[in-house]
Formats: C-alpha cells, sequence, structure tokens
C-alpha cells in the first residue's frame, strides 16, 4: 500500500543547509530531484533573502560540500531559483531518495534542519530509505507515516497532518482575513517552529488543497 512519510534531519547533515549558515533567515525548498548518470541535479527556492544572493556565497557552498556547482536560473519576487549539480562521489539524503524505492514529494529546509516529505509504495520501501540513511550516518527522524489512500479518502484532501494543522490554526486565528488578525510570527510560535518553515508548509498545503479541489 502507497505511504506517505516525513522525515526531518538536522541542517548540518544537509549540504544545502549551508546556505542557511551563510543566509540564517532564509528557506530552502527542494523543486525537483532529477537522477543522472552521474550526478543528483535538485533544483531549488531560495526564499527570504533581504538582498541579493551574491556570487561568493554560492562559491563558498561549492568550496565546502559536495557540491560541484550552484547558479542562479531565476528570481521571482525576491525568491531565487537555483540549479545544484553535485560531485559523483556525493552520499547523502538524496543518494538515499534516488537509490531506494521512495519518490520526493517535498523538502524544505532552514538553518535549523530539513524536512522531507517521501512517497513509498509500501512500508518496506519506507523502512528501505531508513535502513540507507543509517548507513551513511544521516540521523533521519520519522515524524509521520500515514497511507496514501487514507489521505485521499479523508476530508484532509491529500495533507498531510503538519499542513492540515497549519491551515487550520491559520483559518481560525484570522490569517487569511484582511486586515490579518495574526502575524505568521505569532502562528509559527504557537506550534513552535519557525516563520519560514511555517510560511513552507502554508504554500505547500495550498497547493495541496487547489490541485486536489479545483484542478481536474
Amino acid at each position: 500500500m502507497a505511504t506517505i512519510a516525513e522525515f526531518v534531519i538536522p541542517a548540518t547533515e544537509f549540504p544545502l543547509g549551508r546556505i542557511a549558515e551563510e543566509l540564517p533567515d532564509v528557506t530552502v525548498e527542494l523543486e525537483r530531484i532529477i537522477p543522472t548518470r552521474d550526478a543528483i541535479v535538485p533544483y531549488l527556492w531560495v526564499r527570504g533573502c533581504d538582498g541579493p544572493l551574491e556570487s561568493d556565497t554560492l562559491a563558498r557552498l561549492t568550496a565546502q560540500t559536495d557540491l560541484k556547482d550552484v547558479e542562479v536560473v531565476d528570481r521571482v519576487e525576491g525568491a531565487y531559483l537555483l540549479r545544484a549539480e553535485w560531485r559523483s562521489r556525493y552520499e547523502g539524503v538524496l543518494r538515499a531518495i534516488t537509490d531506494t524505492d521512495v519518490v520526493l514529494l517535498s523538502g524544505v529546509g532552514n538553518a535549523e534542519q530539513w524536512t522531507f516529505e517521501l512517497r513509498g509504495t509500501d512500508h518496506e520501501s519506507i523502512a528501505a530509505f531508513q535502513q540507507c540513511c543509517r548507513e551513511l550516518d544521516i540521523h533521519a527522524t520519522l515524524v509521520s507515516l500515514q497511507r496514501l489512500s487514507e489521505l485521499q479518502t479523508g476530508q484532509d484532501h491529500d495533507l498531510t497532518p503538519a499542513q492540515q494543522e497549519a491551515l487550520v490554526l491559520a483559518y481560525e486565528q484570522g490569517y487569511y482575513e484582511s486586515p490579518r488578525q495574526v502575524t505568521l510570527a505569532e502562528l509559527a510560535e504557537t506550534l513552535g517552529i519557525t516563520g519560514q518553515s511555517l510560511g513552507s508548509r502554508l504554500r505547500r498545503g495550498t497547493h495541496r488543497l487547489i490541485e486536489n479541489t479545483l484542478i481536474e
């Protein structure tokens, strides 16, 4: 039975976590993962930059990590779309994803941690991913696990529990009112997460709601 799992790993154990070290107020979201013969090439969004994303910042990332190259592809309303090419010797969580029978649904990180949402064909595929992480000395903590059928037949429109909690809280507290009755920072404090993490959670949840209710 297809299963949705959510894992959290420390930012220090994922090379892209270095972006948050360089820019502590940003949130990084993986756009997609494309496996190739020699490398894993993810596209990622960097959100929350106060100013331009300097080339020397990207140069330091490639010098300190398993990233072979990072380049800015586009900029949209203060968010940067980057293309990151990995060295062929890279062994990490992205390698664990491509080497096991799981699909990355989302990956979001900040200065503290990265959250990965994965879909597996069954519980065994999720367990295989966990085992691969252990072998690579990656501390992947499972925070939620649900069958896909339970999500699709329920009333949460394929939302993860964390996304549903965030959306409901934001609605109940007046975040979507005009003017807003509560700030993103206040909501994030209630949930015990950063404002960047909550903003990403709301965006992903809204995306799923639209996809599963308005798009045929």
